[in-house]
């Protein structure tokens, strides 16, 4: 459970729920299921990639509970960097998954953000630069979390700065969030992108919370473990806070389906 701002500027809680495990493609991977608990109609629907780490959709799960907070439908995946094509069938076959079945969950697929963290961002926004791999349908909009994108993404093998400068154009609204104090992947990437779309009069912003690279998703890097664990830091809170909001954000405004 998260705070949400009704209209009277108050925290409003609201609850939510998870189901964890759903299969998705001909993959056989699995996703979680965050949305809110006992809601009416359809939410709007966030896909969420998490990073390079295989299969770790459950480090993502603090963030994603604290965006289904806000009435968002967030279906947030297991993928492979390690697989033979460097996960691009999961990706895509999750993003299938979510437009099709979103509406059965709760959701609306046919109007659904795309979010990425770390490796996950670039893979999200090479999808709006590139429709053609997915028949042509961009996002509503794309959200960057503390993404690279001068690397190529792991949706379509191409680097979105290449594209950018290449005269493609995401056409949907780009929302990037990147820690102030992240040393694994620095916010000047972000910046880069984020300058690249206004030079190519694109809708951008950018917010750089207080935060590294684990704590923008509400989580620490665990050395022993290798890996991102939850945290309730107070910086990290209020990073993915402001994540959350940010998915909102999208969520709730314009962009083409």
């Amino acid at each position: 459970m998260a705070p949400d701002m009704g209209m009277t500027g108050r925290a409003v809680e609201t609850e939510t729920e998870t189901v964890r495990g759903l299969v998705y493609g001909p993959s056989g991977k699995q996703l979680d299921v965050h949305r809110p608990a006992g809601a009416s109609g359809a939410a709007p629907t966030v896909l969420l990639w998490h990073g390079i780490g295989p299969d770790e959709r459950d480090i993502l799960e603090p963030l994603a509970r604290t965006a289904a907070a806000h009435g968002l439908l967030v279906l947030v995946p297991d993928w492979r960097s390690d697989a033979a094509d460097g996960g691009r069938s999961h990706l895509l076959e999750s993003l299938a998954f979510a437009r099709k079945e979103a509406g059965g969950l709760g959701g609306d697929g046919e109007s659904l953000v795309l979010a990425g963290w770390s490796a996950g961002a670039g893979a999200a926004l090479g999808v709006a630069l590139r429709p053609e791999i997915v028949e042509g349908r961009r996002p509503k909009a794309v959200v960057g979390v503390a993404g690279r994108y001068d690397l190529p993404a792991r949706t379509t093998g191409t680097a979105p700065l290449a594209d950018l400068a290449a005269g493609r154009d995401p056409a949907v609204p780009v929302h990037l969030v990147h820690g102030s104090r992240d040393t694994v992947v620095e916010a000047r990437y972000s910046r880069d992108l984020a300058e690249s779309l206004r030079a190519a009069g694109r809708t951008v912003t950018l917010q750089e919370p207080e935060t590294d690279h684990a704590g923008v998703i509400m989580t620490a890097y665990d050395p022993a473990a290798d890996r991102c664990v939850p945290t309730t830091a107070e910086q990290a809170v209020r990073a993915g806070r402001v994540v959350a909001g940010v998915l909102a954000e999208a969520a709730g405004g314009g962009g083409e389906v």
